[in-house]
């Protein structure tokens, strides 16, 4: 049981130590590219800046239910009556409604 103790304190001393190591690289980066490569590469990206100017700009709306809503209705214009000729009704029941 010492020996699990012991082996659990060293885990948590050694984290923080671990995280603080420095990154080394130890492979050899790539070589540099040729002047051929090079050449070819900005060909390439002359070519695909070009293609991305022929696409013509979106100008529609990407709304994939748009075409199911209707409009709303258009309601009538009511002529505006006087306050004393349009009383509300009263039901003859007596109930509330709900």
């Amino acid at each position: 049981m010492k020996l699990f103790r012991l082996a659990a304190v060293l885990a948590v001393l050694a984290g923080p130590a671990y995280a603080q190591m420095p990154n080394l690289n130890l492979l050899q980066d790539a070589p540099s590219k040729t002047p051929e490569e090079k050449a070819a590469e900005a060909e390439r990206d002359k070519a695909y800046k070009e293609t991305l100017k022929k696409i013509p700009d979106s100008k529609t709306s990407n709304d994939p239910w748009g075409g199911m809503r209707a409009d709303p209705p258009k309601q009538p214009v009511a002529p505006k009556a006087s306050a004393a000729t349009s009383a509300p009704k009263k039901s003859k029941s007596g109930t509330a409604a709900n």
